[in-house]
Formats: structure tokens, C-alpha cells, sequence
């Protein structure tokens, strides 16, 4: 057979299993490039604080200041012209990254697997090394983007988790009840919908179903929708339920009820009949109990714990915001993202 005539490689017979095996080195190639990646990154940051930890200490011994280090820039830049950050803010955020980790601890954690840019996120918008700490986990749990972390820093989902009051301590067995509180938080914030604070309950549910991405983003990891106004049958008589949710890790439904006034100890009767609904009619023996979260445009919390007290199903109340209202944390004295990225493209 002429080279004319030879037969294009992807027409060429393959023995048997061979597609399965090479689903399976496909997957081996991606995962090694990953882990590259990660060393790569862990590499560039350990690198960072290194320089920070330099800088700080010939600070304190021998009194650098602000001249020496942008001598420091120019030279490093001449000396490795193909590489980036080595401009005087990049080096200003490395001796903070270094102030904000001052041990070998850096190595173990998670900021060392997060690139260089969610750690300037992480110094300039947060002040505590707590949140500093659980927001850098939380990024590397779920895989978040840097714009997502700042939008999860600026919308303070990690203060808010866990907040809505609950009877879960009492309701649900063990390890769920943590889990479970973790997994509510309050007050929830929809100022994404665009709606005004006089929206109706209908407004809220379609804008919610609308932009159910950024709802899901909001509710936090382990959410899957199944429906809105799903439809119960009970005694011949018809009845919808808000929203249906079921929780992943929680191996759960969770029922979602929003009323567009204060809350009324009366509202959780409702929640539960449908809390009962679920059970007896959707949920199969492998699941957990179904949980219930009522959404408020406000509570007392007061009374939201009393009329949680005698119930005997695991149930939330929590407040939604549809206008930002929460105060943003402050900047740091440090230079800001956009001053920073700036500073690297610089040659």
C-alpha cells in the first residue's frame, strides 16, 4: 500500500478495551498536569514569602527602607527580565504575605496551594489571619476562582455561616447536626435579583429560579436543585412547596419556604406539614429526614427560638436581604489588586 493510500490514524481498528484504557490515560495525563501545576504554583509562593521573610528580616537587623527595596526591584527585574513580579508593590505584598505567616507553617497551608493573586485578595481584604485561614480553605474545597473568593470575602459568606437560628442540636443525630448548621446561614443575600425590599414572596421565588446559579452559589456547596412550586397531594387536595432542594453531603431534602414579611411562629406549621409531605411521599429509606428553612425579610430572634423548641423536625429560620446592606470589610493599608496587577505588568 502506497503512503496515498495508507489508512488515516483515526480509522485505524483497535484491539477491545482499548477505549477504556485510554479514558483511563487520558485521566492519568490530566491529573499529572495538574499536580504539576500545583508544585509550580506552591513553588512561585513559597518562593514570595521567602523574598518577604528576607526583606523583613535585613528590616529589623540592619534597617532597610523603602529605597533599598526599590533598588531590590530594579535589579531583579534586569537580572530576570522574563519573569514578572518583582515590582516594588509585588514586593511590598510579599514581605506582608511573610508578616501574615511568620514560620514554616506556610508550607502546610492551604494559602500555599491557592496562586499568588487569591492571596493578595486574602491580605488586602481581610485583616483577621482566622478569616485569612478559613477563606483559603474554603477556596481550595471548593475550587474557587479568585473573583469568586472576593465576592464570597466582600458578601462575608464565611461570618454568616452556620447564624440561622435552628433546632438542629436537638433534632438531627450526629455528625449531621454540625454539618447541617454550617450549611444555613444568615442573614441570605439576593441582592443579585435587582428587586426592591417590597418585592412579593412570587417575585423573590421566579427571580431566585431566574438565576438559579447564583442562588446555589449563595445557599453554598452541596445544594442541588430538584423544582419550584412542586406539587403535593394530600388527602385529594393540592399543595406546592416553594422550593426543593436536595443536600448532597447531607444525603437530604431540605424544603425551602419564603414569606415577604416578619416571621410568625405560625409560618413554621406550614413548613413542617410539607417537612411531612416530603417524608412520607418522596423521600427514599436511604435518605435522611428532610430539613426545613424558612426565609423572612425579617425575625425576631427571640421568638423564632421559642417556636422552634417543640417542634420535632429539624427546621431553620433565616433572614434574606434583597439590597446589599452588609458593611464591606475594610481595605488593608497595603496596595491594592488592581495597584498590584499593575505592578507586574510593569517591566
Amino acid at each position: 500500500m502506497t503512503k496515498k493510500d495508507a489508512v488515516p490514524a483515526s480509522l485505524i481498528p483497535m484491539p477491545e478495551n482499548y477505549g477504556n484504557w485510554l479514558a483511563d490515560l487520558k485521566n492519568r495525563i490530566q491529573t499529572a498536569q495538574q499536580r504539576a501545576a500545583l508544585a509550580v504554583n506552591r513553588e512561585l509562593v513559597l518562593l514570595y514569602w521567602q523574598i518577604g521573610q528576607d526583606i523583613l528580616q535585613r528590616q529589623t537587623e540592619q534597617g532597610w527602607g523603602a529605597k533599598v527595596i526599590e533598588r531590590l526591584s530594579h535589579d531583579l527585574r534586569i537580572a530576570f527580565p522574563e519573569m514578572k513580579g518583582f515590582s516594588l508593590r509585588n514586593l511590598q505584598y510579599m514581605c506582608a504575605f511573610a508578616e501574615a505567616w511568620p514560620d514554616n507553617s506556610i508550607v502546610q497551608q492551604a494559602v500555599a496551594q491557592l496562586p499568588w493573586g487569591h492571596n493578595l485578595v486574602l491580605l488586602s481584604k481581610l485583616k483577621s489571619q482566622e478569616l485569612r485561614t478559613l477563606y483559603a480553605q474554603s477556596a481550595v474545597e471548593h475550587g474557587w476562582s479568585r473573583s469568586i473568593l472576593e465576592m464570597q470575602i466582600e458578601t462575608r459568606r464565611i461570618e454568616r455561616e452556620g447564624k440561622a437560628v435552628t433546632n438542629f442540636a436537638e433534632r438531627l443525630p450526629e455528625p449531621n447536626t454540625d454539618l447541617a448548621r454550617q450549611s444555613f446561614k444568615d442573614p441570605y443575600l439576593f441582592d443579585f435579583l435587582h428587586l426592591g425590599n417590597e418585592a412579593y414572596e412570587r417575585d423573590i421565588e421566579d427571580a431566585l429560579v431566574k438565576h438559579i446559579t447564583q442562588f446555589l452559589l449563595e445557599l453554598g456547596a452541596g445544594f442541588a436543585f430538584v423544582g419550584r412550586q412542586v406539587h403535593l397531594e394530600v388527602g385529594g387536595d393540592d399543595f406546592f412547596i416553594d422550593l426543593l432542594f436536595y443536600h448532597l453531603k447531607l444525603r437530604c431534602y431540605v424544603v425551602i419556604e419564603l414569606k415577604a414579611d416578619k416571621f410568625k411562629p405560625e409560618h413554621l406549621g406550614q413548613l413542617s406539614f410539607y417537612l411531612t409531605a416530603i417524608d412520607q411521599q418522596v423521600k427514599a429509606a436511604e435518605d435522611n429526614p428532610t430539613i426545613g428553612l424558612l426565609l423572612c425579610k425579617s425575625k425576631n430572634k427571640v421568638v423564632a427560638e421559642y417556636a422552634l423548641h417543640d417542634k420535632s423536625q429539624p427546621l431553620g429560620v433565616a433572614e434574606y436581604q434583597l439590597v446589599e446592606s452588609l458593611p464591606k470589610e475594610l481595605q488593608t493599608s497595603l496596595p491594592s489588586i488592581e495597584q498590584i496587577e499593575q505592578g507586574l505588568k510593569e517591566n
